[in-house]
């Protein structure tokens, strides 16, 4: 047999491996149209590379999925992130698992996983060809013919793996052939906030905080992180992921009501207030600062609420108190705008799983053609989820079951 797999980033390398391990017999080739292979997993995690999600269950490992989860649930019965924990630790890569259950080589650089994956592609003998750009797939006679560089090139079977396209014109030669695509538009983004004072507060982050995009059923929690452009942080990402769609038909221009202690009885937090201002009325209302926020962001609160920083305690009269619990569970921000998370690129959108067999990742219009990775219409929050989304669906694609 011989083999093409479309694209060299995660889901491309780990896909033309699986087709070596279950068919060591065939002739495998990994065609990248420039000369990057693995950029996302060098930049992934700040450098470090998030292999992977450290939960513990299917159903906490499917939360992760605003968009596959269902699909991907009997996928992760073949391969999960326990498989991913044990297939690069059994290849000499040692992991770590941090509090918030991200997943990174404990060398906490890229390079570990990269030099894993280059040594299993040359210890199983694969061909990489760069700078070899598909443009066209057409079907053959039990075969598959690939237009590479202008060139025809005939395959028993290939892989799609050449990750997500920002424009739907980017697969329409894959949509030529049947498939459906969903229309691409940006996940894990941040939040632009231009005219908003609170940017002047950037690095700051509040540790419990609960976001949700004003006349939408889209909610987050989790620490928010405030920007020099904005918000950013788990929680916002989160909710950018959950609603990638929704706000690119708002045009990304929404408000975002931010309850910094995460608490919805406001009753309960006026309470703990006046506790407060009864147990230090002397101090000053800046040097006491309630539910564990950070110093620049309980001032800039107060300065919101027109209370000075030097009144005591004491002075707090049932007015200022209310205006405070509206701050700090209601606090309502305009977005104008997103940026892109670094430069870890997700689109949700890509080739609808109606066309795939996700048993086998098959196509249900090509057969001998499978897909793996962000080039499905599957994507997962920030956490590591993107990765064991591409590390499955390759390892199944790899198989090349019928």
């Amino acid at each position: 047999m011989k083999i093409a797999v479309i694209g060299g980033g995660a889901a491309g390398f780990f896909s033309a491996i699986s087709v070596k391990e279950h068919h060591p017999d065939a002739q495998v080739f990994l065609l990248e149209k420039t000369n990057k292979l693995l950029s996302k997993v060098r930049i992934s995690g700040g450098g470090r590379c998030n292999v992977t999600n450290g939960c513990q269950t299917t159903r906490q490992l499917v939360d992760g999925y605003p968009r596959g989860a269902k699909k991907l649930k009997k996928a992760f019965k073949v391969f999960d992130n326990k498989d991913t924990w044990h297939w690069f630790e059994s290849r000499g890569v040692a992991l770590k698992v941090e509090p918030d259950n991200r997943v990174f080589p404990t060398s906490d650089n890229s390079q570990s996983i990269i030099d894993c994956l280059y040594q299993e592609i040359e210890k199983l003998g694969i061909t990489i060809k760069e700078k070899a750009g598909v443009t066209a797939i057409t079907e053959g006679v039990n075969n598959i013919i690939l237009t590479i560089n202008g060139e025809d090139e005939v395959y028993d079977k290939v892989i799609v793996a050449c990750g997500g396209s920002p424009k739907k014109s980017g697969l329409d030669w894959l949509e030529k052939l049947g498939h459906k695509i969903e229309n691409p538009v940006p996940s894990l983004f941040t939040f632009n906030m231009p005219k908003e004072p609170i940017i002047e507060l950037m690095g700051v982050v509040a540790q419990d905080a609960t976001v949700n995009v004003q006349g939408t059923k889209l909610k987050s929690s989790g620490p928010l992180l405030i920007t020099h452009w904005g918000m950013s942080g788990p929680a916002i990402l989160k909710l950018s992921a959950h609603g990638a769609r929704i706000l690119s038909d708002m045009e990304y221009a929404f408000n975002a009501q931010v309850n910094w202690i995460s608490t919805t009885n406001n009753e309960e937090v006026a309470e703990t207030l006046r506790v407060i201002a009864a147990e230090h009325s002397k101090k000053y209302i800046s040097n006491i600062k309630p539910f564990g926020l950070p110093t620049r962001l309980w001032d800039f609160l107060l300065k919101k609420c027109d209370i000075s920083l030097e009144k005591p305690w004491g002075e707090i009269g049932k007015k200022q108190i209310n205006k405070l619990v509206t701050h700090l569970t209601n606090d309502i921000y305009k977005v104008k705008g997103k940026t892109t998370f670094k430069e870890e690129f997700v689109t949700c959108g890509g080739v609808s799983l109606e066309s795939i067999d996700m048993k086998t990742m098959q196509s249900r219009h090509l057969a001998n053609l499978y897909f793996a990775g962000e080039v499905m219409d599957i994507d997962g929050i920030t956490g590591g989820y993107n990765f064991q989304a591409a590390w499955t669906t390759a390892f199944i694609a790899g198989k090349l079951e019928e």
